[in-house]
């Protein structure tokens, strides 16, 4: 009588090791086929294999796997500069596209590793027709102020009343150009908050559509549909902003409900051009995975995996990465410095620890098989965002998770290097 699987026979018997060649990816590609959505993940905001990983698996997904856009944790103005070099627009080398994120954490973009996939996305655009072009694109919701500007500029270009609608729309934004503060003092009732004049702004962006893309064709699409991404970016981030200081709704949420929102929005924006609308998404595990299969749920939070799996289902395939020790680019406190600190070794009750205790290094692990019951036990599961703290590791950077519910395939590098944020001198 065999003995019952456990979490270390069930990586054992199912993972494939990777060696460094080019066929290292071809299950997961296999995986990909059909698939409208491909969501990449990270254990870790500042990973060098990581990024390299995702790189690679991204340029095999677009030659072999036709998908079209790359969609990334990144403020949509900061993104977009970068999928203007791509595009073959404007003037930028690849090193002034990446320019826009000033924010911390600058090193999350502005690395050597990013750098090398934009340069090469833009080379392998030179040869496509310009609706064949693959797109990059940002998630995120941070930059309410500087979208609020990129709606202003795009409709003084195009419509000068309507700009000057929108700057009165704005205005109640303005006071101080700092989203914590406008938030918290229009939780506190200390100003009215813009709820009403940004959402009418964005209605009113949108209704003027097709008047303005009328004529112009795939330039006319693309800087429409930039400017109302940017709407709903102000829309969403006064929402953000406003509720950080409230207590009826779940900010997590609201982020990742916006995710979700750009990237359904941004497939078939890339339809309407001409593409298929197939994206391949850059984010955190904590966006990625399933909140379903973690602790998330009894807090009540989603994610984008779970919402993007609710929306189409088998459509997506959602890839998870991890480490079991070695350095990690991350700072100590909000808007510190970026360090280069020691990865503890996993804890003994992680799945982290599992995948080390293999011997296999590195591996590729399907996680569909319906045999794999032992995927769906739940274990720690360790997160390292743009903070690690050591000290508190067990409170701040670990979670309940059951992996096989949380992803279709996890990525496992026992030890892995920090990434190397691009020096300001290289920088603009």
């Amino acid at each position: 009588m065999s003995a019952p699987l456990t979490p270390f026979l069930g990586v054992r018997e199912a993972a494939s090791r990777l060696t460094g060649s080019a066929a290292d990816y071809a299950p997961l590609l296999e995986m990909a086929k059909g698939k409208r959505y491909v969501l990449l993940g990270e254990a870790t905001h500042g990973t060098r294999e990581f990024y390299q990983s995702r790189a690679d698996i991204t340029r095999q997904l677009i030659v072999q796997g036709g998908f079209d856009a790359v969609a990334i944790e990144g403020d949509w103005p900061d993104v977009w500069r970068i999928n203007r070099y791509v595009q073959g627009e404007g003037a930028d080398t690849a090193t002034e596209a990446l320019g826009d994120f000033q924010r911390f954490p600058e090193w999350m973009w502005r690395n050597p590793e990013m750098l090398d996939f934009i340069t090469w996305l833009h080379e392998h655009n030179t040869a496509l027709a310009a609706s064949e072009r693959v797109g990059v694109y940002g998630l995120d919701l941070y930059s309410l102020y500087r979208s609020a500007e990129a709606v202003i500029e795009y409709l003084q270009k195009t419509d000068p009343e309507q700009a000057a609608v929108a700057r009165m729309h704005y205005a109640a934004l303005d006071h101080v150009r700092e989203p914590m503060t406008y938030g918290y003092e229009a939780a506190a009732g200390l100003r009215l908050p813009a709820q009403r004049e940004v959402v009418e702004q964005l209605r009113r962006l949108r209704a003027s559509e097709a008047r303005l893309i009328e004529q112009d064709g795939i330039a006319a699409i693309d800087s429409h549909f930039f400017a109302e991404q940017n709407a709903i970016v102000v829309v969403n981030a006064e929402a953000y902003y406003r509720e950080s200081f409230g207590h009826r709704v779940n900010t997590w949420n609201l982020r990742d409900a916006h995710m979700a929102q750009t990237l359904f929005g941004l497939a078939a924006y890339r339809q309407r051009r001409g593409g298929d609308g197939r994206v391949v998404v850059w984010a955190h595990n904590s966006h990625v995975g399933d909140a379903r299969a973690t602790e998330s749920a009894s807090r009540h939070e989603w994610n984008l995996g779970q919402l993007v799996r609710e929306r189409v289902g088998g459509a997506a395939l959602l890839v998870g990465f991890t480490t079991y020790t070695g350095h990690v680019c991350a700072a100590s406190e909000w808007g510190g410095e970026a360090e280069r600190k020691w990865v503890r070794p996993a804890r003994p009750d992680s799945w982290e620890h599992v995948f080390h205790s293999t011997g296999l290094d590195r591996f590729l692990l399907p996680l569909g098989d319906a045999a794999a019951d032992v995927f769906h036990e739940p274990l720690l599961e360790r997160a390292i965002g743009v903070l690690y703290l050591p000290k508190t590791e067990y409170a701040s950077h670990y979670f309940d998770a059951a992996i096989g519910a949380q992803f279709d395939a996890l990525i496992h590098l026992d030890e892995t290097s920090a990434i190397e944020p691009l020096t300001t001198a290289l920088l603009p």
